[in-house]
């Protein structure tokens, strides 16, 4: 890439509602829909948002209504875009009656998709586009135009799409949308077709549409802007059909890293926006996902955490402070005493050279019974090992039930003690463990006159290996203001393991609690 393109600018289109949507089993509901758009367009600052296909469904209709009267009262209409077909006036009907007046046209980019889908020659769809471009334009809309299966018809019949081209160059439209909708380019091919196309047609803006089916959409989407495009096409955490899209993260950090290109986008949002759309799609994030992953900035190995402490000797552009993250050590098997150290000190915990050694045998230990060790329980294990400092129990299960009947909410009724006194509450919930946490919740609220720490995150697994399938391990992540743990709960019984959790939490968040009171009277004394 020559000097001058390091200044170049590039619009990222997200189509996480409309092509992401596509992924199977995911529906968003019209208020979930709207929810994601605002994150995209207010907070993560992408170019543009694809929200819908025309004539759909009426929940869809209702979507991009309620979408695009908060882009009207918030001057930015103009970023809210949808998929239309080639169908007379109907699509351009459908959107317009949304509020929108942005149409992504669906044309046919290959031979093959106009002669045996439509069933049309060329000059017959090519009339056909046209007629719908003056329709649009009459309705005062901006036009784009998607050339359906663009990839294949660069492959087998490049001379179709340049008579697309050809007709189309000059009718008024903003953008040419280029997808590889089988996903079949490699970064070679993507750059060849692309240059094509921007050679043949200086002065013209194209999109390219990547898909992932052979793990190369983000290296596509890296050629193609080598080569001349000048927006990409994403979505949050990958979604799409069949192996999904362009992932919005990784594509961003490419841009910004590897091209030295901008974007609008605000990297500190990207985490925010991956966990919005996880819950509201129910496609849960795999831990090692580039930049919005649960385990990409932990470091296991014992010797890369050694080289990071003397000198960031295994720390790459991608640091986590600049997602809203920071970096952690795990513990567990392949840990070695530099991961502990660093951990301990994380937790203001200062042992000898010898405690220190104690304290990594055990971990190792539980590591090679495929046990999860976390942060927050390193005072624990430090107790156990050292018999000594031990965290004191100030939140004490006394006595619990949980019931359940057919047709009727699950009931829990508890008796707990925080820091000496008894308190005793019962509650319904939806489950028995989320019965169970209101009432300590309630207990918190009505007695103690404070706030319960909120649940982020909730994941049960059976641990792996060995005689442990009848175990349950629950592991809860939990923040209060700017503090957040990560808990873990070993039983036979599901519930079980989410309370041992939760007490764990508890015992963290009443000594941080103490500790802060008592710092906060020392100044008096």
């Amino acid at each position: 890439m020559d000097s001058g393109s390091k200044q170049k600018t590039i619009e990222i289109m997200d189509s996480t509602l409309r092509d992401g949507e596509q992924t199977n089993g995911v529906s968003f509901l019209p208020h979930e829909k709207l929810m994601i758009a605002k994150a995209l367009l207010e907070y993560v600052g992408v170019d543009r948002i694809e929200v819908a296909s025309a004539r759909v469904s009426d929940g869809e209709k209702n979507a991009v209504s309620m979408i695009c009267r908060y882009a009207s009262s918030q001057n930015i209409l103009d970023r809210v875009e949808v998929l239309g077909f080639v169908d007379g006036t109907k699509s351009v009907d459908w959107i317009k009656d949304c509020g929108c007046r942005v149409i992504n046209l669906l044309a046919k980019g290959s031979v093959r998709h106009c002669t045996l889908q439509l069933h049309k020659t060329p000059e017959e769809h090519i009339e056909d586009i046209k007629k719908v471009i003056a329709y649009a334009h009459s309705q005062n809309f901006i036009v784009n135009l998607y050339l359906e299966d663009w990839s294949s018809g660069m492959m087998d019949c490049r001379d179709y799409v340049f008579r697309m081209m050809d007709a189309l160059k000059d009718e008024g439209i903003a953008r040419f949308l280029l997808p590889d909708t089988l996903g079949i380019l490699n970064p070679f091919n993507t750059k060849e077709y692309l240059e094509a196309m921007v050679t043949r047609y200086p002065g013209v803006k194209f999109d390219f549409h990547a898909h992932n089916d052979y793990g190369m959409a983000v290296g596509d989407s890296y050629a193609a802007v080598i080569a001349g495009a000048t927006g990409l096409h994403v979505t949050v955490n990958g979604l799409g059909e069949r192996c999904g899209n362009a992932p919005l993260s990784s594509v961003q950090v490419m841009l910004h890293d590897q091209l030295g290109v901008s974007t609008r986008v605000d990297e500190s949002a990207l985490v925010d926006v991956s966990h919005l759309v996880e819950g509201y799609s129910g496609i849960c994030i795999a831990p090692n996902t580039p930049v919005i992953g649960e385990n990409v900035f932990t470091q296991v190995a014992g010797v890369h955490a050694d080289g990071d402490k003397k000198a960031h000797l295994y720390s790459n552009a991608l640091v986590p402070e600049r997602f809203g993250r920071h970096r952690e050590f795990a513990l567990g098997k392949n840990s070695g005493k530099a991961n502990i150290i660093q951990n301990l000190k994380e937790l203001g915990l200062v042992l000898t050279p010898e405690q220190t050694k104690a304290v990594t045998r055990r971990i190792t230990e539980l590591g090679d019974k495929k046990e999860l060790v976390t942060q927050d329980d390193l005072p624990y294990i430090v107790s156990d090992v050292l018999k000594h400092n031990a965290p004191e129990n100030k939140v004490k299960l006394v006595s619990y039930m949980v019931s359940t009947a057919y047709g009727l909410k699950p009931i829990a009724s508890l008796k707990v003690k925080i820091n000496g006194k008894d308190y005793e509450a019962a509650h319904a919930g939806d489950g028995q463990y989320d019965a169970f946490v209101k009432a300590m919740r309630q207990i918190y609220k009505d007695k103690l006159d404070r706030t319960f720490p909120f649940l982020d995150n909730y994941q049960v697994s059976i641990p792996p290996g060995g005689h442990t399938d009848a175990l349950v391990q629950t592991v809860i992540s939990w923040h209060y203001g700017n503090r957040f743990w990560r808990t873990k709960g070993l039983d036979a019984d599901q519930t079980e393991s989410a309370i041992k959790a939760t007490l764990k939490m508890l015992n963290l968040f009443e000594n941080e609690e103490q500790k802060a009171a008592e710092e906060k009277e020392s100044p008096a004394e």
